[in-house]
């Protein structure tokens, strides 16, 4: 299963034009396997479906792969829908004696085709676990032989085990975007992404990280820092605007061509196809407590250490030992 789906994003790797045939009659079909990170409930799902779309309409092939166990990346792309899982539906099948067909799991709305792989249920199970497994019926699918232009696969940031960091061990994308927002706790994720990414890449990888989406943008400016620290780029900024926010919640589409927030998608869109994989310089943690004032994340308060006299709740009695101590021993 790893080494067809490595395969198959060596073989989407970006080319110049000058690297085409220029003899050749139709160029090599090219396809992006990109993988999105960042903090549980950042907006990567929101982010995710709005890009899908507004691609979609520009005339892209994108599939949308949901690799989140809460099975929400695609809700907002069909109205609040939720679509039968991967792992889930395989089951089922299974019991059945039945086989699995694409039509019982990938579904499409205007243009934009989408899938959920799936996990267990609380306490059932491992989810990254249930990463590995919804790829590896991915490949019985036939996922090597599918012919899109973006493959987009949303992942949890703030899980580290090597499920989630599938797409980057295993060089299963060739590039990575984090969104983020203006908070602490989600840029240390996507600074722990980045630290990811370093790391696979000293090990011989190939995966960078294309840039930083800005969800929710209030304007204070710490993930602009962030990325500019990390030396990565900024692919769009989203503000924190309330008709975003009410849309979102009703579950519209709002990366429609022609509509008010259509040229942050269509941006979007074109820094995805575009942007490089760079691989990012992380921050250590003093580095990252440093992009915000120190009010905001605690920079004056000093450590201190507790006694065993304060975990005990009440002073220390020492007793005398009840060790036998022999003379000329």
């Amino acid at each position: 299963m790893t080494a067809t789906l490595l395969e198959t994003a060596q073989r989407a790797e970006s080319y110049s034009d000058e690297n085409l045939d220029p003899d050749a009659d139709v160029p090599a079909k090219q396809t992006q396997v990109i993988a999105i990170y960042g903090k549980g409930g950042i907006g990567k799902s929101f982010t995710l479906s709005n890009l899908s779309y507004m691609m979609a309409q520009q005339g892209k092939r994108v599939l949308l792969i949901g690799c989140d166990p809460k099975s929400d990346t695609t809700s907002l792309l069909f109205a609040g829908r939720s679509c039968p899982t991967i792992i889930e539906t395989s089951s089922k099948k299974k019991q059945a004696g039945e086989k699995v067909k694409i039509g019982d799991v990938c579904f499409k709305r205007d243009g934009v085709y989408a899938m959920e792989l799936g996990g267990p249920e609380v306490g059932r199970g491992c989810g990254g676990r249930g990463i590995i497994h919804g790829f590896e019926l991915l490949e019985k699918l036939g996922f090597h032989d599918w012919d899109f232009d973006y493959v987009l696969l949303d992942f949890l940031g703030d899980v580290v085990c090597g499920g989630f960091g599938l797409p980057i061990a295993r060089d299963m994308c060739q590039k990575v975007i984090v969104v983020g927002s203006n908070d602490l706790q989600s840029l240390y994720v996507a600074n722990n992404v980045c630290s990811a990414v370093e790391y696979f890449r000293k090990l011989g990888g190939n995966v960078g990280v294309a840039g930083l989406v800005i969800n929710k943008d209030d304007g204070t400016g710490e993930a602009q820092a962030f990325a500019e620290a990390v030396g990565i780029p900024v692919l769009a900024s989203i503000p924190a605007h309330d008709d975003i926010r009410k849309k979102s919640a009703n579950y519209e589409i709002i990366g429609k061509p022609g509509g008010e927030w259509a040229p942050i998608f269509d941006q979007l869109g074109q820094q995805v196809a575009d942007a490089p994989p760079i691989l990012p310089a992380p921050l250590d943690h003093e580095g990252l407590l440093g992009l915000f004032k120190g009010e905001q994340v605690g920079r004056g308060v000093a450590l201190e250490p507790a006694t065993l006299d304060d975990m005990c709740g009440t002073a220390l009695l020492t007793k005398p030992s009840l060790e036998v101590i022999y003379e000329g021993v």
